[in-house]
C-alpha cells in the first residue's frame, strides 16, 4: 500500500491517531486515562513550597494535583501564576510545568510574553516570508509574539491571519483569568485527535470514521508496536523495555555470524529508532546497548543517529557512549506510553 494514510479512531476506549506511510506505521497516538494530565493544559496555579537545589517550586492544581515548576529566585509561596503542562510525568512524581506558554495552531504558534515575528527558516521562499509577514503584522498579539510553522507554505497567508487572530484572542482570555487566587484549569491539552491534525502534514486521506483502525489494517500494527521485541532487517532484533528509571534497548545480530554482524544489527535499529519510540510513546533517559562491533564503527552509528532523529518533532539530547559501551539518549516526555498498565 504506497502513500500516506492517517486515520482517527479509537485504541481500548480512548481516542488514538495513527499515520500510516507506504503501508508501515510511522506516527501513533494515544489518549491517556481521563485522570491523567494532557501536554498543553493550561492552569491558574498557585505556588507552595521551594526545592532547593532543584531549580523549582511545588505548586497547588485543582483538585488536590501538585506540580513542579522550574522558576528562578523570588518567587514565594502563596502566588497566583498562569503555567502549562510540558510533558507527561514520571509516575509518582509532580506534573512537569512552565510559566512560558505556548499556544500552538496548525499554521502559528502564539508566544504569550515574548514579543517579535519569527518565521520558520525551512521557509525558503523570500516572497513567501514577506507575504506571510504582511498578513499578520497588523494582528494584536497583546504585548506577546508568534511563530509561523513551516507548514504555512502550505497556506494561504490569509489563513495564516486567520488561525494567528484565533489564538491571540484565546491568549487575551487566558491572560485575563490570571488575576484569580484559587487554583482553576483554564484549558485543556489537545487530545490525540486534536493533535494529529494539528502537527502531522495534511497530505495524504484521513479516515475519521468509527472502525478506521480495523479498514486500515492498523490494529495489526499497534499490536507489532506493543510487543518489546523489534524484528530488524537482515533477521536481526532488539529488545526495547521501559523502567521506572530508564528505557533500555537491546541489540542482537540473530542468525548472523559475519564479522559485519555487529554493524549492520546497529544500523538498523539505529534509523527505526526514532519511529520506534514515536509509535510506543517512550521518553526520558534512554540507555542503547548495542551488537558488538569495533570502536571505529561508533562515528558511523552517531552519524546515522543524528540523521534518523532530524525529522523527528520530539526533542531529543544525543549524551553519547558511556564507560561501558552504551550509547545514551535523552528524550521529552511528550507522548503517552499506552502500553502501561491502565
Amino acid at each position: 500500500m504506497k502513500g500516506r494514510v492517517i486515520a482517527l479512531d479509537e485504541w481500548k476506549g480512548r481516542p488514538a491517531a495513527a499515520m500510516v506511510v507506504d503501508g508501515r506505521l510511522s506516527d501513533l497516538i494515544v489518549d491517556p486515562p481521563a485522570e491523567i494530565v494532557r501536554p498543553g493544559t493550561v492552569y491558574l496555579a498557585v505556588t507552595d513550597r521551594p526545592v532547593k537545589g532543584q531549580g523549582g517550586i511545588f505548586v497547588r492544581l485543582p483538585q488536590g494535583g501538585t506540580g513542579f515548576l522550574r522558576a528562578k529566585d523570588g518567587v514565594k509561596p502563596g502566588q497566583p501564576v498562569l503555567v502549562q503542562v510540558t510533558g507527561y510525568g514520571e509516575p509518582g512524581k509532580a506534573t512537569p510545568l512552565t510559566s512560558k506558554l505556548l499556544l500552538k495552531g496548525r499554521f502559528a504558534i502564539l508566544t504569550p510574553g515574548a514579543p517579535g515575528l519569527n518565521i520558520s527558516r525551512r521557509i525558503k521562499d523570500e516572497e513567501v516570508r514577506l507575504s506571510l509577514h504582511d498578513a499578520v503584522s497588523g494582528i494584536d498579539l497583546g504585548g506577546g509574539g508568534a511563530i509561523l510553522r513551516s507548514n504555512t507554505i502550505e497556506a494561504e497567508p490569509e489563513d495564516v491571519a486567520a488561525e494567528l487572530e484565533e489564538l491571540a484572542t484565546l491568549g487575551a482570555n487566558l491572560l485575563s483569568e490570571g488575576g484569580g487566587r484559587d487554583p482553576a484549569l483554564l484549558l485543556d491539552g489537545p487530545n490525540a485527535h486534536e493533535l494529529a491534525l494539528r502537527d502531522w502534514p495534511s497530505v495524504g486521506d484521513c479516515d475519521d470514521t468509527p472502525g478506521s483502525f480495523a479498514r486500515h489494517g492498523i490494529d495489526e500494527m499497534v499490536d507489532g508496536v506493543s510487543r518489546a521485541l523489534v524484528q530488524l532487517d537482515g533477521g536481526a532484533t532488539a529488545w526495547i523495555e521501559p523502567t521506572r528509571a530508564l528505557v533500555a534497548v537491546d541489540v542482537n545480530t540473530g542468525g548472523d555470524t559475519s564479522a559485519a554482524a555487529g554493524l549492520k544489527a546497529n544500523v538498523a535499529l539505529t534509523r527505526d529508532l526514532p519511529r520506534q519510540l514515536r509509535c510506543r510513546g517512550l521518553g526520558g533517559q534512554i540507555t542503547i546497548d548495542f551488537a558488538p562491533m569495533p570502536k571505529r564503527d561508533r562515528r558511523q552509528i552517531e552519524q546515522i543517529m543524528r540523521s534518523a532523529f532530524r525529522g523527528d518533532e520530539t526533542e531529543t539530547a544525543m549524551v553519547g557512549w558511556t564507560p561501558l559501551g552504551h550509547y545514551e539518549l535523552q528524550r521529552k516526555r511528550d507522548r503517552f506510553h499506552w502500553t502501561e498498565p491502565g
